[in-house]
């Protein structure tokens, strides 16, 4: 019961990491910056284009019967063709809608890195408590050894064969530490903390299950996937762009007024000001061809974008085919090793029984010390990557 509730701790410890890494990550900021911004592109593209307002002064006045033009003053605004304006801001919507999915996806990948990073911090602090178990072994077997060997019952190769062992677990365990703090700078610079922060791992790691068959998992990614929606929201931009691209082909209109300043004139008749209302006007998209590349471009960009998902597709099958793979390999390594762990363990023990007794041969020991080291450290690996797995096809999920 306590180990369970040690378990669920360690859990809920490494849901604050994750928590930290979704608050701190500077490119994981970076992206949701980039969505923020992309929500500020279609009140642009949905705006009429700016009224112009024009002043014009007279340098030499223009004589009228009522007195002489002194300046004019216009005023315009272009009006898009009916839906223009809605259609570019349909594309610029869906293409922030992609944005946010790009930003998710880089959220799931940011967590299945802080996930997969810390099973391997786990896996490399027990790889060095292992390590040092075996290391307290030896060194009571050399003692056992040193005593045999004075009493003249053994060779003293028995002291130099432990002695050897001795030294390359020795190595083995520092660079297991270089490494451990290797791991925990990674992992601190993906929460963008203190690289010097003590990473808390659980003594042992819980061992969950993935609950969805292969199928239903694959049926998750065909729909939740984050990559595969942003290529789906960028085809679905394509046709309010090419619904643009037709609109950009029908003329626009602009209606404005003019305002003349008439001067006193010669015969001292008082100006009048005149005016000129209204004014329209209309742009004649008379080249044809250059509208027709708009058109065409984006179906071949849509024709592009369709190739694109179905490839993304099958790439997403070919990468949770061999997920799936290790996810069992690990499930059943976990399972084996915890089997040859306990026998390895209960032969050893027999062993430096009857090596006390003078009844073996000291290189059986060494033998089978070396298979607890391995089945130890192969028992940690599989529960290690057993859970990175889960991580990695829950990012596959979306999740």
């Amino acid at each position: 019961m306590l180990l369970i509730s040690f378990m669920v701790s360690a859990q809920q410890e490494l849901d604050n990491y994750l928590l930290t890494a979704a608050e701190n990550n500077p490119g994981l900021k970076a992206k949701f910056n980039d969505y923020m911004a992309s929500l500020e592109v279609a009140p642009q593209v949905g705006a009429l284009p700016d009224p112009k307002l024009a002043f014009g002064y007279f340098i030499s006045p223009v004589e009228t019967r009522v007195g002489p033009q002194q300046f004019k003053i216009s005023a315009s605004q272009m009006f898009p063709w009916f839906g223009t304006l809605e259609a570019k801001e349909n594309v610029a919507v869906q293409m922030s809608k992609a944005k946010y999915e790009l930003f998710l996806e880089a959220k799931s990948k940011l967590f299945n890195e802080v996930k997969s990073t810390y099973f391997n911090i786990y896996f490399n602090r027990r790889a060095i408590e292992i390590t040092r178990e075996n290391l307290t072994i030896l060194n009571t077997f050399q003692k056992l050894a040193n005593i045999k060997v004075e009493a003249g019952k053994v060779s003293a190769v028995d002291e130099y064969r432990i002695e050897m062992e001795i030294g390359d677990l020795e190595n083995q365990l520092a660079l297991l530490i270089d490494k451990q703090y290797v791991l925990e700078v990674m992992f601190n610079n993906l929460l963008n903390v203190e690289r010097e922060e003590i990473v808390q791992t659980p003594e042992v790691l819980w061992s969950l299950d993935i609950s969805l068959s292969k199928e239903q998992v694959l049926d998750s990614i065909q729909t939740n996937n984050h990559q595969l929606l942003v290529l789906s929201m960028q085809k679905e931009a394509l046709s309010y762009r090419k619904e643009l691209a037709k609109k950009r082909g029908a003329p626009n209109f602009s209606i404005g007024l003019d305002y003349t300043f008439i001067g006193q004139g010669d015969n001292n008749l008082a100006g009048t000001d005149a005016f000129v209302f209204p004014m329209i006007g209309i742009t004649v998209p008379l080249y044809r061809n250059k509208y027709r590349a708009m058109v065409n471009e984006v179906v071949y960009l849509q024709e592009a974008k369709k190739f694109e998902i179905a490839d993304k597709n099958n790439i997403l099958v070919t990468i949770l085919e061999n997920a799936w793979k290790e996810y069992l390999d690990a499930d059943r390594r976990l399972r084996l090793y915890i089997s040859q762990l306990e026998l390895a363990n209960q032969s050893l023990h027999l062993l430096e029984t009857e090596y006390a007794t003078g009844n073996k041969n000291f290189e059986e020991i060494l033998r089978m010390e070396r298979k607890v080291l391995k089945y130890g450290l192969e028992l940690e690996m599989a529960r290690s990557d057993k859970q990175a797995s889960i991580s990695f096809i829950n990012y596959l999920m979306g999740k």
